[in-house]
């Protein structure tokens, strides 16, 4: 694994000596040896070094990696250039362009949105090759969960975008007033048509930057 060297390694180090994460590391790297994981194990902690603890604005909690062949890279939601766009990503970008009328992009990859402040975390890091929640309850959640709660102790406004049950399960965690949570039915083809649509959570999450003098996202993926 490509260790966390940015300020989160602050917050996270102490998880890190944790027996839990001794376990979990432990699995991870049999998994690894053993069979075919997603994403490259120089990519579990893109989310991290693509968008340090000082520079977030907003954070997308996905649930665990794609697990197809190549589609995984670390960010939740986001797939490699080259990858065809998968389902929720499809809805993804016709509610942004419903919202804000960006232009749908030909490619799924979100590295744009993580560099400006975009955290997008999964609940777990790591999956087993064409098998959904194959890595859960193996201490990822616990991991990533100091994470949300390292934001949430964060003097500065941050939108929380909560898309799902799953997702909608942290909220406990977020109790900082100078935050804004936003929550909608999950993306996918199964559920988005039950309230994703039409919820608007890029503009609310501009207009709340905007309103406490955050520079806000620009969400318009380019094609490549």
């Amino acid at each position: 694994m490509a260790m966390i060297d940015n300020d989160w390694l602050a917050v996270l180090d102490e998880e890190f000596r944790k027996p839990y994460y001794k376990q979990l590391y432990q699995f991870v790297r049999q998994e690894y040896n053993t069979t075919q994981v997603f994403p490259s194990s120089e990519d579990i902690f893109n989310a991290f070094h693509l968008t340090p603890l000082s520079e977030v604005k907003v954070v997308i909690i996905g649930q665990d990696p794609y697990h197809n062949i190549g589609q995984a890279h670390g960010l939740c939601f986001s797939v490699k250039p080259d990858v065809e766009i998968p389902p929720s990503l499809v809805n993804i970008y016709k509610e942004l362009h419903d919202d804000l009328g960006c232009k749908i992009p030909n490619n799924g990859y979100l590295v744009k949105w993580a560099k400006q402040g975009v955290l997008m975390l999964n609940a777990v890091l790591t999956v087993r090759a064409h098998m959904a929640n194959s890595h859960q309850g193996k201490g990822w959640e616990e991991f990533t969960n100091a994470a949300i709660r390292a934001i949430n102790k964060q003097d500065r406004p941050v939108v929380f975008i909560l898309w799902g049950r799953p997702a909608q399960m942290k909220k406990s965690m977020l109790n900082n007033p100078n935050h804004l949570i936003l929550e909608a039915p999950h993306p996918s083809p199964l559920s988005a048509f039950r309230g994703f649509f039409g919820s608007k959570p890029f503009s609310r999450t501009n207009e709340f930057l905007r309103e406490h003098g955050v520079e806000p996202i620009d969400w318009q993926i380019e094609d490549v």
